[in-house]
């Protein structure tokens, strides 16, 4: 017997035209104002580093997809309890990257690359656990270009460097805000 499913035909289809949307200009409509500067300032960092306006652009747009897709399979309730002890530590895990990305950025001569991208690193595999049997390889690949993206020592340590500490203000801002707001 063939099993058809409406709820999941709608959620994928609703996935499908979210990640088609998922431009930096669209996410200011699935994103609050204080994560949508942080994004911002995220793509200018990218931007800079890179010396690519198109690959700043995937990796933002790759960023937004993931995010906008996690948080439709959480609000359609996909996630069983197993997953959703997962996806608790990986907000608890995320959260003490941002703290201690702030830390680093508040605090002179305490920055050390290595610290980040493991914490990083876990938040990428944590993830990827999580939406293992609920997003395509593709997606997967996202997340994986994502944080090692943003996970890359040069980056941080650019990031954390004297060319950056204009960028690095407004995103610790933007993450000190989310923090306080337990957004993230």
């Amino acid at each position: 017997m063939e099993s058809f499913s409406s709820k999941s035909l709608a959620l994928q289809a609703e996935k499908k035209l979210l990640s088609k949307m998922a431009g930096r200009s669209v996410a200011h409509l699935f994103i609050d104002e204080t994560s949508s500067e942080v994004l911002d300032e995220l793509y200018r960092v990218s931007k800079e580093y890179t010396h690519s306006r198109p690959q700043a652009q995937r990796v933002i747009k790759d960023l937004i997809k993931v995010a906008v897709k996690v948080a439709v399979l959480h609000r359609n309730g996909s996630f069983g309890p197993s997953e959703l002890a997962l996806a608790t530590r990986f907000r608890q895990k995320l959260r003490q990257g941002a703290m201690t990305a702030l830390s680093f950025g508040e605090v002179d001569f305490t920055f050390e690359a290595a610290v980040l991208v493991g914490l990083l690193t876990e938040c990428r595999d944590m993830l990827l656990e999580l939406v293992e049997h609920h997003l395509t390889p593709k997606s997967h690949g996202r997340i994986r270009h994502v944080f090692d993206h943003f996970s890359d020592p040069g980056l941080l340590t650019a990031l954390y460097g004297p060319g950056f500490t204009q960028h690095l203000g407004k995103i610790c801002d933007g993450l000190r805000k989310l923090l306080d707001e337990g957004k993230l």
